[in-house]
């Protein structure tokens, strides 16, 4: 597993895929509205999956936000580490 994905990091990664500084991306901003394109956004999920969770782009469509993004990795990661666990 690589680097642990936080919602800092996942803010400053979107800020990078669309040229803006990491404290332009609100929690609750739309992605889209930011500049954040399809092929970005699955740049991004590519990304965020090496870090050994599994994350589709339909999943991550459904509401473009780094807030509702954020919550999705933090459950997929809680979820790996229980099972690391047993």
């Amino acid at each position: 597993m690589s680097q642990a994905i936080t919602l800092e990091s996942m803010r400053a990664d979107i800020a990078a895929a669309i040229g803006i500084a990491p404290e332009e991306v609100g929690d609750h901003d739309n992605l889209a509205d930011l500049g954040l394109d399809s092929i970005r956004a699955m740049m991004l999920v590519d990304r965020w999956s090496e870090a050994g969770i599994t994350l589709t782009f339909a999943e991550m469509a459904e509401q473009v936000e780094l807030a509702a993004w954020h919550a999705i990795v933090a459950r997929k990661l809680a979820a790996l580490a229980a099972g690391a666990g047993r």
